[in-house]
């Protein structure tokens, strides 16, 4: 289907894709540590060999100029979320096409399979407000909430502290990245491009606890906070 609207350049956009049939794209932590690699590798105009950076840390690789920035990201067992720039003109297609036909290639060779392993082509909505772009860094960062609380965007998170641990612990997003963990996955970010929304590892942690805790109350979550999401950006399955 063809989009409603054009990449532009310096404009901030939500990218998404799940798996075909709704199928589940990561099988393992290798996987997704895998696919983190690519969001790296592939955000480059120039071409790289995985085999030849294979077991090499992010801050050894060289690559070419960056096609995206990237603010934030998470995985979820079958579809992904991307908050994207787009640096340069066709950056994120370019990009997206990249990642996604080099992760295919790899899950289809691994796990000896055909066809396609992605619903279609990527999908994206452009971030044309503050507020709607402030708000997908909670939307993007709660995602795997959904994995142990498959419910709570219907009826609020059930635990607070439950939820806030495991987010914690969930080293496939850039949730801990805004936390000030030091670690290589932080590489695939580029910060600065975005607003400085959180100049402290605290703000990230008050914004995410004011999420957090609207969420838990299913009732005011009818009068207060709106989404301001104005398209059907979010996938409901796990």
């Amino acid at each position: 289907m063809e989009r409603k609207f054009k990449f532009t350049v310096d404009e901030f956009y939500h990218g998404y894709s799940r798996g075909n049939n709704k199928s589940v794209i990561f099988l393992s932590d290798a996987d997704r540590k895998r696919f983190q690699k690519l969001l790296y590798v592939c955000n480059s105009a120039s071409p790289v060999v995985f085999r030849d950076i294979q077991g090499m840390p992010l801050d050894k690789i060289k690559k070419g100029e960056a096609l995206v920035d990237i603010g934030a990201y998470c995985l979820m067992p079958n579809h992904f979320h991307l908050l994207l720039r787009e640096r340069i003109d066709g950056g994120i297609s370019k990009f997206l096409e990249k990642l996604l036909t080099a992760y295919s290639m790899y899950f289809n060779k691994k796990y000896e399979r055909t066809g396609k392993l992605f619903e279609g082509r990527f999908q994206a909505t452009h971030v044309d407000t503050d507020e709607y772009l402030k708000y997908l860094f909670a939307y993007i960062h709660l995602n795997p909430v959904k994995i142990i609380d498959p419910k709570w965007k219907e009826d609020g998170i059930q635990n607070r502290m439950v939820a806030k641990e495991y987010l914690g612990k969930y080293v496939h997003s850039s949730y801990q990245d805004y936390f000030g963990s030091a670690r290589q996955e932080g590489k695939i970010l580029e910060k600065p491009a975005f607003p400085e929304y959180f100049a402290k590892s605290q703000d990230f942690e008050e914004f995410i606890n004011e999420w957090i805790d609207y969420s838990t109350l299913k009732d005011s979550r009818k009068t207060n906070k709106q989404n301001p999401c104005k398209s059907e950006c979010c996938f409901d399955d796990v």
